[in-house]
């Protein structure tokens, strides 16, 4: 198939688009580059051909001839949607409705949506399935929740949209983001000895490798449409369910010489939430998920030591979204709206 990867430069999509083109398929990226100088040394990842095109702005036009859409591109976490809730709707939720409507106009058949378990909130103990209500209880989990209503009232027999609610990422990506509780961990034990835990360590987090995510939307955009046209599946794997305070000790087991500290209020995060994923198992029996954290947390320190990085590297903008969008935007490189001013380049 011809795929269009949308968020290609970022931090799933450096790691997608090797995935999609591994498995035969004709792949080409959309990014507006807000990341271009973020790498993380000692990582390589696939070139693709890249369409500088903000995901905003797509036309059916530009759409013609693609078999299906990956679409990752988003403004990519909670402080992010703290930040800007404007632009959190404007972006994550209008641009992918506005792409999913050019898509079907421009006969796309198949829409692969990156969503969110983010979306189960503040759940009970026992783990929500893909009918349990969703509970939204920031403005990026909102954009996930308005993003596939609209998605699934465009199902249609030539269009195949699937949302795919990713658990929480993690993993090496040559876009590294270490605003992410398991990378973030690792950072910190890394750079300082000290596994730095911000809540009381009671929350639960649902767990996944990039590449595993990476994995499922390519199985996804291969499914037979009648599989996936309208669904929602949750992405991850029953054992991949943690509280805080049990990565904390994975944390600690691997960086050795590292000590847990409870560095913040020692409040609960309110967002908590244990996931079933057994419709994709049952869904996609062949799909094989083979990440633990137990070995991300191995591949995140092994990467960090590669690169040698450092407490002032990792504290830096280049790692953590919320700071490069800061910074571009005080620099006067991007408007307001984090589009690139013409004297930017």
């Amino acid at each position: 198939m011809k795929i269009l990867l949308t968020g290609s430069h970022g931090y799933i999509g450096s790691v997608c688009g090797r995935v999609l083109s591994e498995a035969g398929h004709d792949v080409v990226g959309l990014d507006t580059l807000l990341y271009r100088d973020c790498d993380l040394p000692s990582t390589q990842t696939r070139s693709l051909s890249t369409l500088d095109v903000d995901v905003r702005d797509v036309t059916p036009a530009e759409l013609a001839g693609f078999d299906a859409i990956v679409h990752l591109a988003a403004l990519s976490n909670d402080p992010i949607g703290d930040f800007s809730p404007e632009l959190t709707r404007e972006i994550n939720a209008d641009a992918t409705i506005s792409l999913a409507r050019a898509a079907r106009d421009a006969g796309v058949r198949r829409f692969v949506f990156s969503s969110s378990c983010s979306m189960y909130g503040a759940s009970s103990e026992s783990a929500v399935d893909e009918g349990a209500p969703l509970k939204p209880l920031t403005a990026y989990a909102e954009s996930k929740v308005r993003s596939e209503e609209a998605l699934a009232e465009l199902a249609g027999p030539d269009f195949a949209p699937v949302s795919m609610r990713n658990a929480t990422a993690y993993g090496v990506s040559t876009r590294l983001r270490v605003d992410l509780v398991l990378n973030n961990l690792v950072g910190w034990a890394h750079a300082t000895g000290k596994v730095k835990i911000m809540s009381d360590g009671s929350p639960w987090r649902p767990l996944i490798h990039i590449e595993d995510i990476s994995r499922a939307a390519l199985a996804a955009a291969e499914a037979p449409e009648d599989l996936i046209r309208g669904e929602a599946f949750n992405v991850g794997r029953d054992d991949e369910n943690y509280q805080v305070r049990q990565l904390g000790d994975i944390v600690q087991e691997t960086v050795s010489g590292s000590e847990i500290e409870y560095a913040g209020s020692g409040d609960p995060d309110p967002r908590s939430y244990r996931v079933d994923f057994g419709k994709l198992r049952r869904a996609f029996p062949d799909l094989e998920l083979t990440w633990t954290a137990r070995a991300g947390a191995q591949e995140l320190v092994d990467a960090y030591r590669a690169a040698d990085l450092t407490l002032e590297q990792f504290e830096s903008d280049r790692y953590t979204r919320l700071k490069r969008l800061r910074l571009l935007l005080d620099s006067g490189r991007v408007d307001h709206t984090l589009r690139w001013k013409q004297n930017a380049a």
